[in-house]
């Protein structure tokens, strides 16, 4: 199970102030440097407690420091706030009048009105406003976890990435040290008069092969770093922990689980998600088009000096407004019934995408699962014999020093297609975890919640609105 306190603690610490209640500032560059470099520390041991980085940190590290998701989630808090703002009255109206005539008359008294009126829509009109609203909210909250799952993807084959690298920069660099042998091989062979020059000359080209290789590998290593670091919210050119030496064996998947992996996929998804919340709203919306044909209120309370009997200047009242043109509230309801419909067709279309989309990820995981177990068992032996075979004929004059360099090199390539396929096969299994609407590993993403109100209360959607729609909700 993921651990997201960790993530949020680590989000307070990069902020905190001292501990005697003041902030730090920078007064220097120096102290500036000195500051980075000890937060910098920090977030190392953070990702890398074992002195190794770790896939569950990074990825609750990225959730925690990754500000495309900051944005997100405000904006999920923004649409909690519409939703409470939907179910308020608007604003009274005060207004005051006067007979500019009657200001220095002699003959009459001071002419003025004072007047207050309020608007009342149709009782439950306020209220499914604020369902309609806060359907919508809850899409936007969908959008954070989708987002957070496709940061966590790409952060976990990132991780991949930089163990494949890491690997693959050793494979070199045993090869480098093979080939150098097998150089001193073919020269002694060469003083001996059993050898051609060629030999060394094939040394040679594959030596320079592999330091490009190298070279290759490092600036894809640089790359992988960078893509890190900007997930992380830090410089591109901070230093990462170095990748495990190995990656954890991974189960492979029963396919008895397909059905059960499919139905969990579409309750889980962000995007089912969003779609019911916005198809909620759709609905929602309908009835407020079916309230728009009833009439709305304004009360209203007024002074006027300028009556002379005292009972007649002060008034009271209400109107009414008068739907009575039907076109354009006819319309506004059909328009409202078709959005229900798309969104209906929108959710129907995204669970075949899902449907498909899970079985096909199924598929590719077991064929990863496959490949390992094809190079593990039969290449990886079968390219170990063919190296040893070719150098001991090359010893006994029985074999061409070209010969050991091709064994040489299907070797290496088949220990860097292996190491590939490892981490392949945890790509896919992300790739997988994330059609199910969940983290590498099966976690989930609750800790994507924002922190809730300042004032204390409920986050708006979980908020019941008032049955009666004669409570001021401002």
């Amino acid at each position: 199970m993921w651990v997201f306190s960790t993530c949020l603690w680590m989000s307070a610490l990069v902020g905190s102030p001292l501990s005697d209640g003041t902030v730090a500032t920078p007064r220097s560059a120096d102290f500036e440097l000195a500051r980075d470099l000890e937060l910098a520390r920090d977030l190392a041991l953070e990702l890398a407690p074992a002195g190794v980085l770790d896939r569950e940190r990074l990825v609750a590290l990225v959730l925690a420091r990754n500000p495309e998701l900051d944005a997100a989630r405000l904006a999920w808090m923004a649409s909690q706030q519409r939703a409470l703002a939907a179910t308020a009255l608007d604003d009274p109206m005060l207004g005051y009048s006067f007979a500019p005539r009657s200001v220095l008359s002699d003959r009459v008294r001071y002419g003025q009105e004072v007047r207050y009126s309020q608007a009342v829509p149709y009782p439950g009109t306020r209220r499914l406003r604020g369902e309609a609203a806060t359907a919508e909210a809850e899409a936007t909250r969908q959008d954070v976890e989708e987002h957070g799952l496709v940061l966590v993807n790409l952060a976990s084959r990132l991780f991949d990435d930089y163990y494949e690298i890491e690997r693959a920069l050793e494979i070199i660099t045993d090869h480098l040290e093979l080939v150098g042998s097998y150089q001193r091989i073919a020269a002694a062979r060469y003083a001996a008069g059993v050898a051609p020059q060629q030999a060394m000359l094939q040394a040679e080209v594959e030596l320079t092969h592999l330091l490009h290789d190298r070279l290759a590998l490092e600036a894809d290593r640089r790359e992988v770093s960078s893509r890190l670091n900007l997930l992380l919210h830090r410089d591109p050119t901070d230093p990462l922990p170095a990748p495990p030496r190995s990656l954890p064996d991974i189960a492979a998947p029963d396919h008895s689980g397909l059905v059960a992996a499919t139905a969990q996929a579409l309750e889980a998804r962000p995007e089912a998600r969003r779609l019911s919340a916005e198809l909620e709203a759709r609905r929602v919306e309908t009835r407020l088009a079916e309230l728009a044909f009833r009439p709305g209120f304004e009360v209203m309370a007024s002074y006027n000096s300028m009556w002379r009997e005292s009972e007649h200047q002060t008034m009271v009242g209400v109107a009414v407004n008068l739907p009575v043109f039907k076109r354009r509230l006819r319309a506004n309801q059909a328009a409202a019934e078709a959005q229900v419909g798309v969104t209906l067709h929108e959710l129907e279309a995204l669970g075949d995408r899902i449907r498909a989309e899970v079985a096909i990820l199924f598929s590719e995981v077991e064929e990863a699962h496959h490949v390992v177990g094809l190079y593990r068992d039969r290449l990886l032996p079968a390219a170990a014999d063919q190296v040893t075979s070719a150098l001991a004929g090359f010893r006994a004059g029985q074999a061409s020093f070209l010969e050991l360099i091709d064994a040489e090199r299907n070797q290496r390539s088949v220990r860097l297609a292996y190491e590939r396929s490892l981490a392949e096969v945890h790509r896919r299994r992300a790739d997988f975890d994330q059609a199910l609407g969940r983290l590498p590993g099966g976690g989930s993403l609750t800790g994507l919640d924002p922190a809730p109100p300042a004032d204390g209360g409920e986050p708006p959607g979980s908020q019941q609105q008032p049955d009666s729609d004669q409570e001021n909700a401002r």
